[in-house]
């Protein structure tokens, strides 16, 4: 049966291909979810692509490039409790939305809930079956305590692509931020979530499918990936670890122009970061420094490309 619950919201940017396959994907849920597409001003016909869809999405073409904020605006519009983020390069598994619905329904101090993630590879065989995303393992075995009536693992930061959110919570929280844009925009929210009480969590009965798009700009990511980081980190963290954490991305990333710019770009945001400082409390801050090793010693978390 359609689940009038959930809203699923997509932002683009010159993907048509990929973008029409995940509506397609989209279309076929059990659950006949609304589906939102945010246009983040195309220039390859996307727009115009989906506007000949049948059954119709809504469409928001805001005239510029809004990035994760894009995301935003698509909240602003919606009318479900629940928001289904993903990507023009990702899809939900049927029964996956209607899954966290019922999570977010029976537990209502979680504002997010996250799913695993099967990766294709763009250029695979048919048949051939997707691997699971190596982040994976980090939700699943997070190191952070959970009360006993958490229905997963609890979280410090979330994967838009992979998350249903409680619209309350993200619209109240102020969504993603226009400062970070893109990029590892979901730290911040994330923090600033925990802080208001709320708790995030992974579900592994949700699944999100993932074949990355080949038109994707990794060195701009990574630099704003880069930026992104430090900015929530003097942002949100108190000083020590702010300072190591610093220090540990100092030394990690690779020496090259673009480490150099993204570091310069943070910098440049100092003036804005030290009035809009504003530190975790205490106790929330006590969870998010046990992530710092994990963190560290991850795999699936390197600032390359």
């Amino acid at each position: 049966m359609p689940d009038p619950r959930v809203t699923v919201v997509v932002i683009t940017r010159n993907r048509r291909e990929e973008l029409l396959h995940t509506l397609d994907r989209l279309a076929e849920l059990p659950e006949r979810p609304a589906v939102t597409v945010v246009d983040n001003a195309s220039t390859d016909g996307t727009a115009d692509a989906v506007r000949e869809l049948d059954p119709p999405v809504r469409l928001l073409t805001p005239g510029r490039n809004l990035g994760a904020c894009g995301r935003n605006l698509a909240a602003r519009e919606a009318t479900t409790p629940y928001l289904a983020f993903c990507d023009d390069d990702s899809w939900w598994e049927p029964g996956s939305l209607s899954s966290a619905a019922d999570l977010l329904d029976d537990h209502p101090t979680v504002a997010t809930v996250t799913g695993r993630i099967l990766v294709h590879r763009p250029d695979a065989p048919d048949g051939e079956p997707p691997t699971e995303d190596p982040v994976v393992t980090e939700l699943r075995d997070s190191p952070l305590p959970r009360p006993g009536w958490l229905p997963g693992p609890a979280l410090g930061s979330f994967l838009a692509a992979a998350t249903v959110l409680r619209a309350d919570a993200f619209r109240t929280a102020g969504g993603f931020s226009p400062r970070l844009w893109l990029g590892g925009e979901e730290e911040l929210l994330a923090a600033d979530l925990a802080a208001a009480g709320w708790w995030l969590v992974y579900a592994e009965e949700l699944t999100v499918h993932h074949r990355p798009s080949l038109r994707r700009d990794s060195t701009t990511r990574r630099r704003q990936g880069l930026r992104n980081t430090l900015w929530f980190t003097w942002l949100r963290r108190p000083l020590p670890a702010a300072v190591r954490r610093t220090a540990r991305l100092t030394a990690t990333v690779p020496h090259d122009a673009v480490s150099v710019r993204a570091f310069a770009e943070a910098a440049a945001g100092l003036p804005w970061v030290l009035r809009e400082r504003r530190p975790l409390p205490p106790a929330v801050e006590r969870r998010f420094r046990l992530l710092d090793g994990p963190q560290q010693a991850s795999t699936a978390r390197r600032y390359v490309g």
